[in-house]
């Protein structure tokens, strides 16, 4: 049975159209079964904790990174040229990542960022202090025009205003491997194991290109979405758009990567992936900081602060699957042992929704609507199955317990 959104015509975020009508929780953490591709078992356990059982419990480390020496020593360069390409925003994963890679396994990482939308000041300064810790990066910004007007039209029509920065995000990276000729990409970990998602993932260091529409880009890909606004937005209609102002936007295609032999790596297949852990090593070895605050909508202070909009982009998951910020936060943490299902509870019911006010006038003048607008699309992206609304307020139908 399909998902009715209230009040929507369509959705160009293919996920909505396959979650489950009846609400069930992970009976270890605290997800739901409305997250894209995640799958319970007959105990009502959700994917990501089942792999985190074989994380901690039966894969042989030991094994995985002699598998990485292996693949490390292949590519190695003996003169000191660029041999792995990191994507980095200077946040506490990948700024770990491409540390560990240069100083523990003597790899010659060129770190590559594709912008944020608006840098917070928390972000910049990380991103400041990991170059200076001994990293080379290439930054990119699409252009500021059409970049801003496609966050609209993925707000208006994914429910995400992020989007755009999730393509350029992946895409980009490949390319400046192709340009400069290098072997290996390495991300940090492995989102659909490590969050729960497809488990096809769990036992491959990476995901091909060809499946990242799946996986990555919600089923729909950036020039789906501007053909589709070419036509039926009036901000876009007529717009002249460029070649190249959708190059990195778009993979390169997976002959080319082929050709060249460059692979896409995740570390986290590697090494076992522990977000808190690699928030302390970041801030010993890259000069990371955490927020002073804690983010708005979760507990936490250390994790995506580099974007004014992350808060929006966790707001509408919110809204879209009924679990946000806290709820991510806490899964991972009862997981690593790190908090009881009881205190992740607790943590979710008071911060997980909570609105991001503190960058809301920001967020509304750089895609250019109302506070009314804002609130229409929103409400358009309310499943029936999750939301009711009463006395003039709405209201989420099931939460954890």
């Amino acid at each position: 049975m399909t998902t009715k959104l209230i009040g929507a015509a369509h959705a160009l975020d293919k996920q909505l159209l396959n979650q489950p009508r009846e609400v069930r929780y992970c009976a270890r953490c605290v997800v739901s079964n409305q997250r894209p591709r995640i799958r319970f078992d007959e105990k009502g356990v959700c994917s990501a904790c089942q792999f985190s059982h074989e994380k901690y419990h039966t894969i042989d480390w030991a094994d995985r990174q002699r598998q990485l020496e292996v693949l490390l020593n292949k590519y190695r360069s003996r003169e000191g040229k660029w041999d792995v390409l990191v994507p980095c925003s200077g946040g506490k994963d990948a700024s770990y990542v491409a540390h560990q890679l240069k100083h523990r396994y003597g790899m010659h990482p060129l770190t590559v960022t594709f912008s944020p939308f608006v840098y917070t000041d928390i972000g910049y300064q990380n991103m400041q202090n990991f170059i200076g810790s001994g990293f080379g990066n290439l930054f990119f910004a699409p252009n500021g025009r059409l970049h801003r007007k496609l966050a609209r039209l993925c707000f208006e029509e994914v429910g995400d205003a992020w989007q755009p920065f999730t393509f350029g995000q992946m895409a980009y990276a490949f390319h400046i491997a192709l340009k400069f000729g290098i072997p290996l990409v390495f991300y940090g970990e492995n989102g659909e194991a490590e969050y729960g998602g497809d488990t096809r993932s769990n036992s491959r260091p990476y995901i091909p290109v060809d499946e990242w529409a799946d996986f990555y880009f919600k089923g729909v890909t950036a020039d789906d979405l501007l053909q589709y606004g070419l036509k039926h937005k009036d901000y876009l209609a007529g717009e002249r758009v460029a070649d190249s102002d959708l190059e990195f936007y778009r993979p390169p295609k997976s002959e080319a990567l082929r050709a060249a032999g460059i692979q896409m790596h995740w570390y986290s297949y590697y090494h076992k992936w522990v977000p808190q852990e690699n928030y302390y090593y970041a801030t010993e070895e890259t000069g990371f900081k955490a927020n002073p605050e804690r983010s708005e909508g979760t507990y936490s202070k250390y994790a995506s602060l580099d974007d004014q909009t992350d808060g929006f982009h966790f707001y509408l998951a919110f809204i879209k699957f009924g679990i946000g910020r806290a709820t991510s936060d806490a899964a991972h943490e009862i997981r690593d042992g790190h908090l009881t299902r009881e205190e992740g509870v607790a943590l979710v019911r008071r911060y997980d929704g909570e609105f991001p006010a503190k960058y809301f006038k920001g967020f509304l003048d750089y895609l250019d609507i109302s506070e009314q607008q804002f609130w229409e699309v929103v409400d358009r992206f309310r499943p029936a199955h999750l939301w009711e609304k009463k006395n003039g307020q709405w209201r989420l139908l099931r939460q954890v317990s």
